[in-house]
């Protein structure tokens, strides 16, 4: 058993987007989304996120290991502002859906 881990606890890494309170999209990693959105919200998280308060959870996908969701959170970063809306309102075609 991984050191840290509680026995049959599950621990995965989810790939999530911000909307920030001017309208632009912050993508990151985390074990615990609501838990890392809670420190964006207090100021606490990403420097981005610190000047473009308020922040709101829009987006969510879960990934097996820390590895795939940084690769994922790079394909979306890469993606253009009307492709992650698709995204974000479930109507993008070409989401990588496989779970590494």
């Amino acid at each position: 058993m991984i050191r840290g881990m509680k026995k049959g606890r599950k621990r995965e890494w989810a790939v999530y987007i911000l909307r920030c309170g001017d309208g632009s999209l912050y993508t990151g990693i985390a074990k615990d989304v609501a838990a890392r959105v809670e420190r964006h919200r207090r100021g606490k998280g990403a420097a981005y996120t610190r000047t473009h308060l308020p922040v709101r959870l829009v987006y969510q996908e879960p990934r097996r290991t820390r590895s795939s969701a940084l690769i994922r959170e790079a394909q979306i970063k890469r993606m253009s502002r009307s492709s992650k809306k698709k995204m974000i309102c479930g109507r993008y075609a070409g989401i990588d859906k496989i779970q590494n």
